[in-house]
């Protein structure tokens, strides 16, 4: 194995391991077990709607949508929880010193950093998904292998939380950086909520200035280039009802997603190579 990636994948287990001893973590990890488990005679419940007795079939692929934003939700939370204060404690406790006086560059201490953060999240979230995959699979007496791929679909948001959250703890408070992260996300569900009722027929006769017709208005740019981080959740429910892929508009959420980690990544090394080292 090359020196370079030998270095990266050593950071990545340290701080994999070393995140896995948070008591933030194992507090989360308990409370979703149990949420989990706690909910699973829901999927056996009856559900009526419009007036209408819904079957099993349908009341277990609700829940499992329910879950799975749940589960998604909860694990980008946490992987900014974590992330928000990972370079300053290395940096309070001398460990950036202390790695980057051996032949370690920068690059791939970030790198280190980047891979564990991202692998423990996804690992986390994954693990919850494959509960809710194994209960819903029983409850329905058939396997359903959509709902892991959804999973991986929603690996993609979890990166892009620890690239931002990184670069923002090295220009801002860490806090301050947590909610920024956070609030970007709850700005894309808001504006893909907007811009879904805009598009609908209730939507259209409400707001008639947003109908598709008009043009390309402030709004709808904005929609378009924000971090779409509800549209990639959405494209992983879709996978979920087995609705099929739409067309270009289904992968667009993971084409802009990939474009702001590349970007945020760029700038995050740019800026930690400006980092005072004590």
């Amino acid at each position: 194995m090359p020196k370079t990636s030998s270095a990266v994948l050593r950071i990545a287990r340290y701080t994999l391991m070393d995140d896995v001893r948070q008591k933030s973590f194992i507090v989360m990890c308990v409370l979703s077990v149990m949420a989990i488990l706690l909910v699973r005679g829901c999927y056996s419940g009856n559900v009526v709607m419009n007036g209408r007795m819904l079957d099993s079939q349908s009341v277990i692929h609700a829940m499992s949508r329910v879950m799975f934003h749940l589960i998604a939700l909860g694990s980008m939370f946490l992987s900014a929880l974590l992330t928000m204060r990972v370079l300053k404690r290395d940096r309070d406790e001398g460990m950036q010193a202390c790695i980057l006086s051996k032949p370690i560059t920068r690059r791939q201490y970030v790198a280190g950093k980047v891979l564990g953060l991202w692998a423990l999240s996804a690992l986390f979230m994954f693990a919850l998904h494959g509960l809710v995959f194994i209960v819903a699979s029983v409850s329905a007496g058939a396997l359903l292998p959509q709902y892991l791929a959804a999973s991986l679909v929603c690996f993609l948001n979890l990166l892009f939380v620890v690239v931002a959250c990184l670069l923002l703890s090295l220009v801002m408070p860490d806090v301050m950086a947590f909610l920024s992260v956070t609030g970007s996300a709850l700005v894309s569900f808001v504006a893909d909520g907007i811009f879904t009722l805009s598009r609908s027929s209730m939507g259209q006769a409400l707001m008639p200035s947003a109908s598709p017709q008009s043009g390309l208005g402030g709004w709808t740019v904005f929609y378009w280039l924000w971090p779409q981080i509800s549209g990639t959740e959405r494209l992983g429910s879709s996978l979920i009802a087995w609705q099929g892929f739409p067309g270009f508009l289904s992968v667009y959420p993971l084409i802009n997603i990939l474009a702001y980690v590349v970007v945020l990544g760029a700038l995050l090394f740019r800026r930690f190579n400006r980092e005072d080292i004590v």
